[in-house]
């Protein structure tokens, strides 16, 4: 079985990082050929395709402007251990031991605009490219049309390495998009959850980003092979409830405190 979760915008080069062993993007060149085409755009351009505003996109062009390869502990850290959004606060992977994110390299990976597809002990350096930004490149004109199958492959051979032909897909429908289902050949599962706001459940945003990140935490804690286990989350008062599920869809509803 394999998790699969979005990346995040916040991100973490500050802190002390845990002693953990680290690997590379598979895609590299690749990301590099991104990169050299974001160079292109001044500030005020890349404020325009990426819909920021001018001080995040002036941030945007000076990261682009220091990437470089290679990568190395001094210039670059594990992206688990870099991002720092909803999901990465629920996953809470500092607190790993050197197993759980052993278990973490074979089970989870991380969707990127930038990189396709990232184990969590690949390197990254500090970069913001959404799935969706409208980048044109000799291979189309998105980012779905830049990483196409490369990406479905890579999750596939993944899931297919993992013992289990199934994918839990706690990343947004933004990442989601970017893989072919048709191609997968897996059962995919889609966690739901539902929060109780304003006299009903409903998903809220970055309470369930972290719910996303304590699910996948809960999978590498508990080295879960088989769906049936996923039932079994109950992490933070959530709850699984067999009556708003499907097969692949189940449902954990949160009720306030």
């Amino acid at each position: 079985m394999l998790a699969i979760l979005s990346p995040a915008k916040s991100l973490d080069f500050e802190s002390r990082l845990p002693p953990s062993r680290h690997t590379m993007p598979d895609f590299l060149e690749d990301s590099a050929q991104l990169v050299g085409r974001l160079r292109e755009f001044s500030p005020q351009d890349l404020s325009e395709l990426m819909g920021i505003s001018d001080k995040l996109a002036q941030l945007n062009a000076d990261r682009y402007a220091a990437w470089k390869a290679p990568f190395n502990r001094r210039n670059a850290r594990p992206a688990v251990l870099a991002f720092n959004g909803d999901a990465y606060q629920g996953l809470r992977a500092h607190e790993f031991s050197g197993r759980d994110l052993g278990w973490a390299q074979r089970h989870l990976r991380i969707l990127s605009g930038l990189h396709g597809v990232l184990r969590p002990l690949d390197l990254i350096q500090p970069y913001r490219l959404e799935m969706s930004t409208p980048l044109g490149t000799p291979a189309g004109s998105s980012l779905y049309d830049f990483w196409d199958e490369r990406l479905t492959g890579t999750i596939r051979e993944a899931v297919q390495a993992s013992g289990t032909p199934v994918l839990v897909n706690l990343a947004s429908k933004e990442y989601f998009s970017a893989v072919d289902l048709a191609a997968l050949e897996a059962r995919v599962i889609t966690p739901r959850f539902l929060d109780f706001r304003s006299g009903q459940y409903r998903f809220v945003s970055f309470l369930g980003k972290r719910a996303r990140g304590m699910m996948a935490r809960f999978i590498i804690e508990r080295r879960l092979r088989f769906a049936k286990g996923l039932l079994e989350f109950s992490e933070a008062g959530y709850r699984y409830d067999p009556e708003r599920s499907t097969r692949d869809q189940p449902a954990f509803i949160r009720d306030p405190v």
